[in-house]
């Protein structure tokens, strides 16, 4: 196939006009680095996707098994049921509900979750590493409580210190109705670094919830860690056809919005570096009807000898193609690299400027995360690639109009 082979030839080539040899470089150049910006900045909001992930299911459940009305009856069995799936590693109960903490005039609002304390590690692992004292410190009827350090800061209290709690559902009695109060006694402070679970989340001992919400022998529900939480939503939509009865959700449907914003974002940036891949594609453009204007002798030479419109074309496709896929393939190796040691190159930039480019304070890591998707790397790649071969139609087929005859007359 003498086509590829000169056009193959005339990419290796030195050409007579060197500003056609930048712009070409140029070109190649372009196409590199918007490829590598569009791996990099993909690989950095997985990262954070994944950061974020890791965060909520620090506390939240994989899969959450809830009755009606929040109340649950014959959690056992439905625990027992639930921990059949090849999937569920392990399974705890919980009582949910609301209240007001206050302490020393402060008022905040939080989340009351009544747990077990021997089975609750196993769902969320933020509980695992009470620090001030232990998990194991909620004994029923003491009436203790572990707080999100947040929380606990925003009460201005530490371990050992007391709190009362407020339930929303108080007395009625003659002068109308008055809210129940009750006393507890600060055992412990957890840390999942994510804010709405560190400054809004109290965990008490199960039966005192049960107790305090007036809630019999009844819970709120069974929360279950699996081996995948990427298989959740999967889990869940078969437990809910084997449970009719039950509320069967994934943690993916309790944060909704959070991760339909990450997804639409997401879509938005691959979009806006798309079409910076695009412009540095169709410099091609320009490049190769440099080159057939150069060329047009040849052209000339070659039609005289009896090559078609055909094969012309097809040789400066070859050409633009293979200047497409060498700034791919440098774009995808050179961004996948500095994806995969941003880890690395970060700390370094930020000793040369004397900064933090994410303040841990603010944002609570110490490190910009990364995870490249193999799957986001060859979409990226057949796109460049792609949008490269489109770039090369218009001059191949122009080059394929060339009249031997004009082009030869000034030889």
């Amino acid at each position: 196939m003498y086509e590829l082979l000169i056009g193959l030839r005339y990419t290796r080539a030195r050409r007579r006009n060197g500003f056609i040899s930048f712009i070409s470089l140029i070109s190649i150049l372009g196409i590199a680095l918007g490829v590598a910006a569009l791996i990099i900045v993909l690989s950095v909001m997985n990262g954070f996707q994944g950061e974020v992930r890791d965060r909520i299911l620090a506390m939240a459940a994989h899969v959450q098994i809830s009755g009606a009305d929040n109340h649950l009856q014959q959690w056992p069995t439905v625990a027992q049921e639930a921990a059949k799936n090849p999937h569920v590693k392990a399974t705890a109960p919980y009582v949910l509900g609301q209240g007001l903490l206050t302490a020393g005039g402060q008022v905040k609002g939080a989340l009351i979750r009544g747990i077990d304390p021997a089975q609750e590690p196993g769902v969320s692992p933020a509980v695992a590493n009470v620090y001030g004292g232990k998990l194991t410190n909620l004994i029923p009827g003491t009436f203790g409580v572990v707080l999100g350090w947040q929380l606990a800061n925003d009460l201005g209290v530490r371990p050992g210190d007391k709190v009362t709690l407020i339930t929303p559902d108080g007395q009625v009695t003659p002068a109308g109705l008055i809210p129940r109060f009750r006393q507890f006694t600060v055992v412990g402070l957890f840390r999942a670094d994510y804010y709405p679970y560190d400054a809004g989340v109290a965990l008490i001992e199960m039966s005192d919830a049960q107790k305090l919400f007036r809630m019999g022998d009844a819970i709120s529900g069974v929360r279950l860690r699996l081996d995948d939480p990427l298989l959740a939503r999967n889990v869940a939509l078969e437990m809910a056809g084997q449970m009719p009865n039950q509320m069967v959700s994934d943690w993916s449907m309790e944060n909704p919005t959070y991760f339909r914003a990450v997804e639409i974002e997401k879509r938005m940036m691959f979009l806006i570096l798309t079409l910076i891949v695009a412009v540095a594609a169709f410099n091609l453009v320009s490049t190769l009807v440099m080159v057939v204007t150069d060329k047009q002798a040849d052209i000339a030479i070659l039609r005289t000898l009896g090559a078609s419109p055909a094969s012309i074309m097809k040789i400066f496709m070859i050409q633009g193609a293979v200047s497409g896929f060498v700034g791919t393939f440098t774009g995808v190796f050179g961004g996948v690299l500095v994806a995969l040691n941003i880890g690395t190159i970060v700390p370094f930039i930020e000793r040369i400027l004397g900064t933090h480019i994410l303040s841990p304070d603010v944002y609570l890591i110490t490190e910009l995360p990364s995870k490249v998707e193999w799957s986001d790397v060859s979409s990226i790649g057949l796109i460049s690639l792609v949008l490269a071969l489109l770039a090369t139609i218009y001059p191949s087929w122009r080059a394929s109009r060339v009249n031997p005859a004009e082009a030869l007359r000034y030889e």
